[in-house]
């Protein structure tokens, strides 16, 4: 087995087993906070964390990518080039929070948005801070200590933002949560490769070299933003706080699995890939499905059960103030697969460097949802909405698969294949659920 392989399923395993911690306590802290908070600050707090992610987004120049990806990546000129242009970035980012908070507030007619996304947005200046011994790790496919890192930031987070919210059940609670969180990582960040430090550097053949690979990463990323969270910024003006929040707890449950693929497309299959990108492209190619064909039907099985049973683990769990998220958790699951077939395979775009793709399909994606999803509302209100969100990133499917065609990475046979077999088992468990157990389907609700 090669070294690489070895890598990939070491790191694999870990971001497996931190992902699924972290799932498990992100579901557990989900259960406990929607017994002591409102939906509304949900709401409230989905819309602010859409301003900072676009923020993030916006500026996003590859640094971590490029430490991953440039043969310059374990040079310390280089890497401490790249740590100063990270924190130049995140006290950037947050100024900017504070000029656009006015503008947002107005536009949402709520004034508590002027003063939540600068006080949150803060945690940017803090973890702007953090070490590139992150990138390190990762670049190196060593992901043991990522994942306890990343596992008890989390666990911080959440232990600050119930204690909070058992005393005192505000907007405040879900604020502290990350702020406790961004300080305690930004230190411990720093220890994770103790024999390497980072300082303030400025080498202008690092910077040309980020600023060239990343100049497709800043288009995409900005137009990432758009194309997945356009849904949270258009519902937040259409829906009330309230109904936003549930949507946002349906969305949460729904993507579980796609985040758990991105993981894997980012911490373990983009560096792999790297490592692989001088091989010859039809050996590269059959590599790569090789290794993608058991990731892609173990996720036709769990996604079928989700899509099917899902409603009632949320009818069973949550209080029935959050009910209404049974009906949609489902619809928005189903676009979950066509999503990780081009997630899967498009890190192979961007280790050979050609992250122009990724850009245009973003950007076909953004118009469909900026058009899409109002219409669709319009018409047929929130059942509208959720028969678009799932499927809203079809383009950049599109717009990935030719990519892999001219690079010689093409795979749609497989994925025909592997659909196919995705269609016939959630076929078969929805029947199953209808004939043999009598419990409807999972969209009974509005069907009725």
């Amino acid at each position: 087995m090669s070294s690489v392989k070895k890598l990939a399923i070491r790191g694999s395993l870990w971001t497996l087993a931190g992902y699924g911690a972290s799932q498990i306590l992100r579901f557990g802290n989900s259960l406990i906070l929607t017994r002591l908070l409102a939906p509304e600050l949900f709401g409230l707090m989905a819309l602010v964390n859409v301003f900072i992610i676009g923020l993030h987004l916006f500026s996003d120049i590859g640094v971590g990518q490029s430490i991953i990806q440039n043969k310059r990546g374990d040079d310390p000129v280089f890497l401490n080039t790249a740590w100063t242009m990270q924190v130049l970035r995140g006290i950037g980012l947050w100024l900017c929070s504070v000029l656009v908070a006015f503008p947002v507030s107005k536009f949402y007619n709520d004034h508590r948005l002027l003063w939540l996304i600068p006080i949150v947005c803060f945690g940017t200046v803090i973890t702007g801070f953090n070490s590139t011994a992150l990138y390190t790790l990762n670049r190196q496919i060593a992901l043991g200590k990522l994942a306890v890192f990343e596992l008890g930031g989390q666990i911080i987070s959440l232990v600050a933002t119930i204690i909070w919210a058992l005393f005192d059940p505000s907007i405040w609670a879900l604020i502290a949560g990350s702020l406790v969180s961004a300080v305690v990582q930004v230190v411990w960040s720093h220890r994770l490769v103790p024999e390497f430090s980072n300082r303030f550097t400025w080498d202008k053949t690092a910077v040309q070299s980020i600023f060239s690979f990343g100049k497709w990463i800043f288009l995409s990323t900005a137009l990432t933003f758009f194309a997945t969270q356009s849904d949270r910024l258009i519902l937040g003006k259409l829906v009330s706080f309230k109904l936003l929040g549930i949507y946002g707890i349906a969305f949460g449950l729904a993507d579980i699995p796609r985040q758990i693929i991105l993981a894997l497309s980012g911490k373990v299959i983009f560096p792999a890939f790297s490592r692989m990108a001088d091989l010859p492209r039809a050996e590269f190619r059959n590599k790569i499905l090789k290794n993608r064909q058991p990731i892609l039907l173990a996720l036709a099985v769990g996604l079928a059960f989700m899509i099917s049973f899902g409603d009632i683990l949320i009818r069973t769990l949550y209080k029935p103030g959050y009910h209404e998220a049974a009906w949609m958790m489902p619809l928005i699951a189903l676009g979950i697969w066509h999503t990780t077939l081009y997630s899967t395979m498009s890190p192979a775009l961007l280790a050979v460097g050609k992250s122009m793709y990724s850009a245009l399909g973003f950007l076909f994606t953004t118009l469909t949802i900026v058009i899409g999803l109002p219409l669709a509302y319009s018409h047929y209100g929130m059942v509208g909405a959720m028969i678009v969100i799932p499927f809203y990133d079809l383009p950049l499917y599109g717009v990935i698969m030719y990519g892999l065609w001219r690079e010689g990475f093409f795979c749609l046979a497989q994925d025909i294949k592997t659909t196919a077999i995705f269609l016939g088992l959630l076929a078969g468990v929805l029947l199953s659920r209808y004939y043999l157990l009598g419990l409807g389907l999972p969209i009974s609700q509005i069907l009725r």
